[in-house]
């Protein structure tokens, strides 16, 4: 299998050099950037086993890793919502990164250690020493609940910007794009897994931040701006405020700051995806030392991506184009119709780069969860190589191909997914998406909240029913809070009420005799 992807590799980087100009040369850099990821894939899933997998062996580099989340957890909806956002939003959304900075301080200090002292491959194991069987399968419900449709959105927002940018104008129906779409992540992760997704993440992720730089440049001599005055039009725009106080505005401070330390919490401290690469570092000094550094890139990550949104209204206004209807359609417009050949190749590299390096992560995430928290494949990883006992060589065998048949039925619902999300696409798409995982990343920390900071038992059989309540309360709250609450409008906030319920449901199902002794927390040892 590994001689078929290097030499099928190898064939579309030589076939995408005869690829004719104009159209023809943004398909052969789309080709070649995918034998790239081919040739990685080829090369680092050498003697692939599910450890590789799932973990990587646990030998990742921690700067490898911090680099590499950089491009996880800014999808493709955040390459282009977030420039387009500003026009409503202006840098509110830096106070929303300020945010995920506390929650990553709990995530490096508080998750962290539990998850290495545990030695846990999926991070809903611990639900199950700690609360029980249902807690445990519930957590890993609503995250494959929550990441499938995230991801599926992303991968939807990516192939329609490939179709109207290309594919249209060939008549490709949307359909064999989202197969195509997905097809490519599958056929780079299915055999060597996190052990290759850590490598693909860096590639892509310096192609993400490469493409906004150079659109940037090009902005920059459009306007004929020097970098004192480039700098100058960012700082003095109207758009670049940050703070706001007023209690009802969605952009409050309070608001943003501990919904987006809340975010980070769910979406990266409780979410198998982005802690399956933490968890790939050999120490957990080292995965601490990588959440630390990955706060300095992400704040300066997303700082790049306000600054070019200013840039792109500056822009537009200066040449007098009228603004689309939706915000995220500003950065395509401009890339593709206004900024020139170079500036549509390197949006396609980079809206590609940004989504795949997500989805990437998801698919296998995923694959991992389900294969451990569902299929019982094994819930922790087998200690240093030693002979195999009879028989176990061929379940081993078998183990590897239920995971590849797992990771290629995750990856046929995320097309069908993308092809159901075509009737729904208006609207910011940050903002939807953000606050869609506030309602199903809500139990997730609800659960992990209680089991942390109480040492009561619960009524396992009925925690599934009390994490499903929170979500579909504060949903219909949240679409009635503006008549109910005399104004008040909720935001990312909304995932700590959410939170909150789900905790004292676990509260109100609970006994008093303790469950967390010493001989259940060695069970992961």
């Amino acid at each position: 299998m590994d001689s078929w992807m290097r030499d099928y590799s190898l064939f579309i980087v030589h076939y995408s050099l005869k690829v004719s100009m104009a159209t023809g040369l943004t398909i052969s850099v789309i080709i070649t950037y995918f034998g790239i990821l081919l040739l990685i894939a080829a090369h680092t899933a050498k003697n692939s086993n599910t450890q590789n997998f799932f973990l990587a062996q646990r030998q990742t580099p921690w700067y490898i890793v911090a680099f590499g989340m950089i491009g996880a957890s800014l999808s493709g909806i955040t390459f282009i919502s977030i420039p387009g956002a500003i026009l409503n939003a202006k840098f509110s959304y830096l106070q929303v990164v300020f945010g995920y900075l506390l929650g990553y301080f709990v995530i490096a200090t508080v998750l962290m250690p539990l998850y290495y002292r545990l030695q846990l491959v999926s991070i809903y194991t611990y639900l199950e020493q700690r609360l029980g069987l249902w807690s445990y399968k519930t957590g890993a419900f609503f995250f494959l609940l929550s990441r499938i449709v995230s991801a599926s959105f992303q991968l939807f927002v990516a192939a329609s910007i490939l179709q109207i940018g290309i594919f249209d104008s060939w008549n490709v129906p949307f359909w064999l794009t989202a197969c195509v779409s997905v097809f490519l992540v599958f056929l780079y992760t299915f055999q060597g897994g996190q052990n290759t997704i850590v490598w693909t993440d860096i590639f892509q992720t310096a192609f993400m931040l490469l493409a906004a730089i150079i659109t940037v440049f090009v902005i920059q001599q459009h306007l004929n701006l020097t970098v004192p005055q480039l700098v100058t039009t960012v700082t003095e725009s109207p758009y670049s405020q940050i703070f706001f106080w007023e209690i009802n505005d969605p952009r409050n401070f309070f608001k943003q700051f501990f919904g987006g330390a809340c975010i980070a919490i769910a979406m990266t401290g409780l979410d198998q995806s982005m802690m399956q690469k933490n968890l790939t570092c050999k120490t957990l000094p080292d995965a601490q030392k990588n959440i630390f550094w990955f706060c300095v890139l992400l704040l300066l990550v997303n700082l790049l991506f306000l600054s070019l949104g200013t840039l792109l209204y500056a822009y537009a206004e200066a040449y007098q184009i009228a603004l689309p209807k939706r915000t995220d359609d500003l950065y395509p417009l401009l890339a593709f119709q206004y900024l020139g050949g170079l500036a549509s190749m390197v949006f396609v590299l980079g809206i590609m780069a940004a989504t795949y390096s997500t989805i990437d992560s998801v698919l296998n995430s995923l694959t991992t969860s389900f294969c451990i928290d569902f299929l019982n494949i094994y819930k922790v990883p087998p200690t240093p190589p030693a002979p195999l006992p009879e028989g176990e060589g061929r379940r081993a065998a078998d183990r590897q191909t239920t995971v590849k048949i797992v990771h290629l039925g995750f990856s046929i619902l995320l097309v069908i997914l993308i092809i159901l999300f075509r009737t729904v696409s208006e609207g910011d798409m940050i903002t939807r998406l953000l606050k869609a995982i506030s309602f199903t990343y809500g139990p997730l920390l609800g659960l992990y909240a209680f089991g942390l900071l109480t040492s009561r038992p619960v009524r396992d059989r009925l925690v599934p029913l009390v994490c499903l309540l929170p979500p579909i309360f504060c949903f219909i709250l949240h679409e009635h809070s503006a008549q109910w609450l005399g104004g008040y409008k909720f935001g990312f906030e909304i995932l700590i009420l959410n939170g909150l319920l789900t905790f004292l449901g676990l509260l109100l199902v609970s006994t008093k005799t303790p469950a967390w002794d010493a001989q259940n927390s060695s069970r992961g040892r």
